[in-house]
């Protein structure tokens, strides 16, 4: 059966320096794949940085609806801006920042339910 998720009720993951709104998940009933809304705010001066993350055992897609920022990862650096793709394979350590005066939003697709059950 089909099911519609309205994005007000989408789980806040309270992740820091970014928002990140859980739209898809095992919680709500999805066997392979989770989709998330993030919003990455502008820098701001005296701000810590991110660390870099990575899943061990799955790919992360990403999105870019809005906004411009940079990628990196142990190969460098790659700047991104709306309706870029970026395909980040498993185990890859990586780090999405904003690099523009607008948030940055992206949609971040996992093929996997339970992004919680990360390594």
């Amino acid at each position: 059966m089909v099911k519609i998720i309205h994005l007000s009720d989408a789980k806040d993951l309270n992740l820091p320096g970014r928002k990140s709104l859980e739209i898809v998940s095992k919680e709500i009933g999805s066997v392979e794949v989770t989709l998330r809304l993030v919003e990455i705010p502008v820098a701001t001066a005296g701000e810590s940085p991110r660390n870099p993350h990575r899943h061990a055992d799955f790919e992360e897609c990403m999105y870019v609806l809005s906004g411009q920022g940079a990628t990196r990862t142990a190969e460098g650096e790659a700047d991104i801006v709306a309706g870029d793709t970026i395909l980040v394979p498993a185990g890859e350590l990586h780090l999405t920042r904003n690099t523009g005066s607008t948030p940055l939003r992206m949609l971040c697709f996992f093929p996997i339910a339970n992004c919680s059950e990360q390594k």
